[in-house]
């Protein structure tokens, strides 16, 4: 079962209380074949933790990693995932699909 928006949304809240660093990743723009639709979340720590989804599979492990790197850094990315990407097949998104992934700091 995902999280719902509320879950995500509470739990970076919590990590927030507890002095971590958060950030949120949203899917802003899909093409073809995509698991999570436009505004899909995930929330992330400063520890790679996570809760919710914007993709699926190594899709998510590339934007954790990613986050974690917007977390110290504090500067958002978007993050683009598919099929023309030479990493489709890396991160799992061979499925004929396109995603943007934008990734920023929760302060």
């Amino acid at each position: 079962m995902l999280a719902t928006d509320n879950d995500i949304m509470n739990k970076a809240e919590a990590w927030r209380r507890e002095g971590k660093g958060v950030a949120i990743a949203t899917v802003v723009e899909t093409w073809g074949s995509a698991p999570r639709p436009v505004g899909s979340h995930l929330v992330i720590d400063n520890d790679g933790n996570f809760l919710g989804s914007v993709s699926g599979g190594c899709v998510e492990g590339a934007v954790v990693t990613e986050a974690v790197d917007v977390i110290e850094s504090g500067a958002p990315r978007m993050l683009e995932f598919g099929v023309a990407d030479e990493t489709a097949w890396k991160v799992g998104l061979s499925c004929g699909g396109r995603i943007r992934v934008f990734v920023e700091k929760v302060d």
